[in-house]
């Protein structure tokens, strides 16, 4: 059955048409109700030819620029991107996504589900019965969203941004390699401990692709292994070598107060510990607020991931060693120019090994003032 082009204003307009056209028990209303009528139709019809501006509810949305890439009808194409969550980090991918669809002429927004994969999943179907026209998605718990991706992938171009799902039939991934990323993490490890010392780790999840590989690459780098993707080191127990002794990994789901109190528990459990590693971005932030009340700022070394605010004063303030900071803004800005133009029906934009690189960069104190002014300038933050 073909969808109807009527927005849900206008479907809700109908049955007020059809009640002002039909007779009335008043003679004077009788005569004037096919007047009315028309005048009404008329107007539904002004109000219904024009396309809607603007991007869904319930993320950030930004209208491209005319004369951009348009469906049937000179419709503009509209294309979603989807995160895995709710967190500053997806605000600056926000922020791209906008200026992006600004640039390339489509009609963007940006989806944040709050309650976790069925709230992914529902964005996602909603999107596809709304005929999107691309999506990009950072998958929650990529093993278990195969059939998910696949279906999406079957009636609208889908690519991966930030955390990849490699098993499912998405165009492409957008982003880093993980592992690398957290190798480089694990040097600023060894850098704010060049003696050694014991390392607690904080994540979100771990059913993510991104995660694992991440979290890997630190304890890989701290414990000075070659480069090995392939290497799987389990959450629980300790993991010894080259001097240092890693406490284990602590996951809170998302749950500001769980990786608050994971912060804190730590702290109480170890009097020695020496450094507190943060790898999602609300982590570090989590991990301040808890050295402060254990008045142990500057005395617990500080190694973080991504570029949340507070993250990058404590680097200014010496609080944080440094952070591995990723692009959000490019993943945004790079998710749309692809959809707009796979949307289009041209392929040529997806790479041989279906993989776009936007390095991860290390951010220390001699490099976080130019790096906070361009991202605030990026997404229009004061």
């Amino acid at each position: 059955m073909e969808r109807s082009n009527l927005s849900p204003n206008c479907m809700n307009a109908i049955p007020l048409l059809a009640a002002t056209a039909r007779p009335q028990k008043s003679s004077r209303l009788s005569r004037l109700a096919p007047w009315a009528a028309g005048l009404l139709a008329v107007l539904m019809i002004a109000g219904c030819s024009k396309p809607p501006e603007g991007g869904g509810s319930g993320g950030s949305a930004g209208t491209g620029a005319a004369g951009g890439t348009t469906g049937s009808g000179g419709a503009k194409k509209k294309v979603a991107f989807v995160s895995n969550g709710v967190a500053s980090f997806w605000t600056i991918a926000a922020a791209g996504v906008k200026a992006a669809g600004e640039a390339v002429g489509v009609q963007t927004e940006t989806l944040m589900p709050v309650e976790g994969i069925s709230d992914q999943k529902r964005i996602i179907e909603d999107l596809l019965t709304r005929g999107i026209d691309g999506i990009a998605v950072s998958p929650i718990d990529a093993a278990n969203q195969v059939e998910l991706l696949n279906q999406a992938a079957k009636r609208t171009a889908v690519v991966t941004a930030d955390s990849d799902a490699p098993g499912s039939n998405r165009a492409l991934y957008i982003g880093m390699d993980n592992y690398s990323a957290g190798r480089m993490c694990g040097d600023l490890v060894r850098e704010a401990m060049p003696k050694g010392g014991t390392v607690m780790l904080f994540i979100g999840r771990m059913e993510q692709d991104n995660a694992k590989r991440r979290r890997q690459g630190v304890i890989d780098a701290i414990l000075g292994r070659p480069a090995n993707p392939g290497n799987y080191d389990p959450p629980s127990g300790v993991i010894e070598g080259n001097g240092y002794k890693i406490l284990g990994t602590l996951t809170d789901q998302f749950d500001r107060a769980k990786g608050k109190a994971n912060a804190e528990d730590s702290l109480a459990k170890y009097p020695d510990l020496g450094c507190m590693v943060g790898l999602f971005a609300y982590n570090p932030p989590l991990m301040l607020e808890a050295l402060a009340q254990a008045n142990k700022l500057g005395k617990v070394k500080v190694v973080a991931f991504d570029e949340d605010d507070a993250t990058l004063a404590g680097i200014q303030k010496g609080t944080v060693h440094g952070t591995v900071v990723q692009n959000p803004y490019m993943y945004g800005y790079k998710s749309v120019e692809v959809l707009a133009e796979l949307a289009k029906g041209n392929k040529s934009v997806i790479p041989a090994n279906q993989f776009i690189d936007i390095p991860a960069r290390q951010i220390r104190k001699a490099e976080v003032d130019a790096f906070w002014a361009d991202l605030k300038a990026k997404t229009g933050a004061k």
